[in-house]
């Protein structure tokens, strides 16, 4: 059974007549006769009552129209869904970030605006950090990734687009000899112990923290590890140490800790939008486009 006899079919039961529903079709009425007659034999029953006088459906035919008008309009809602996902419009978007985005403006102003733009567009969200991103988006498990550096060379699979640079803050108690210091330096930091996410957690601060402590002639010490931003100023609030994170994690306010800014010249991150290198489609280039447009 094709769309076309269901077109046919539905035009001579409003028609009633193979007349004006050939003339509808704009096809012969001898052609439309032979196509209702090939889906009723298809079908196994009749769906007209027809003589030299009038056309009637039958109640085979009355049933049928129903389900026959419901795959037309989904036909054509296919065919639009289809439509606006080839121009960017309709589909869905799996967009990771990593534990400090969400405290970055730059993300909501992102997502605000691509929600504007593109309502009819799922947007579903994954927290992880960059390494597992990126592991997702080479296998199309995620389409784009806000992530921070990698302690690894990018896979040729993923392209990256800078957004923004971030200071680093040091994440210090508030009564310790380091947080009534004007300026600090990662020298300074020599004889601390450090309060860091676990190094498989695939964050690339655990790197950069080790880097920048080794240029500066010293291995840190590592006193405690945690998955989670929070739980890390905490553990820096109850005096286990102190930490290095993004200065958008200033937004998190906890009693006991104060963030001060380290001066070295390395002591920066940046925020990098990930997707496929191959490319993935109208929805990926809209979010990248809306992207860059809200840095610049």
């Amino acid at each position: 059974m094709e769309l076309r006899h269901l077109r046919y079919f539905v035009a001579v039961a409003e028609e009633l007549s193979f007349t004006r529903a050939a003339e509808r079709l704009h096809i012969g009425q001898p052609p439309l006769s032979q196509q209702i007659q090939a889906l009723e034999h298809e079908i196994g029953a009749r769906l007209f009552e027809r003589n030299k006088r009038r056309v009637l459906l039958t109640e085979a035919g009355r049933l049928f129209l129903v389900d026959a008008r419901r795959m037309l309009a989904l036909s054509e809602q296919a065919k639009e869904t289809a439509r606006r996902a080839h121009l960017g419009e309709a589909g869905e978007l799996r967009v990771g970030f990593t534990f400090s985005t969400p405290f970055t403006p730059l993300f909501a102003k992102v997502v605000r605006r691509y929600r504007q733009q593109y309502p009819g567009v799922l947007l579903t969200f994954q927290e992880m950090a960059t390494l597992p991103q990126l592991a997702r988006i080479e296998a199309r498990e995620l389409d784009v990734g806000f992530v921070r550096p990698a302690s690894m060379p990018l896979p040729s699979t993923v392209a990256v687009t800078m957004l923004r640079r971030d200071p680093l803050r040091l994440v210090l108690p508030a009564d310790g000899p380091l947080a009534r210091k004007k300026s600090i330096t990662v020298k300074d930091l020599a004889d601390q112990a450090f309060v860091v996410f676990p190094k498989e957690a695939g964050t690339g601060i655990y790197h950069q923290i080790l880097d920048m402590c080794r240029a500066a002639g010293f291995s840190p010490t590592i006193a405690m590890e945690a998955g989670e931003p929070s739980t890390i100023i905490g553990l820096v609030a109850a005096g286990c140490g102190i930490s290095v994170l993004p200065s958008s994690f200033e937004g998190i306010h906890m009693d006991g800790v104060v963030y001060r800014p380290l001066v070295d010249a390395a002591a920066t991150t940046s925020m990098l939008l990930a997707r496929h290198a191959d490319g993935g489609g109208p929805l990926v280039d809209a979010f990248v486009a809306i992207a860059q447009a809200a840095v610049e």
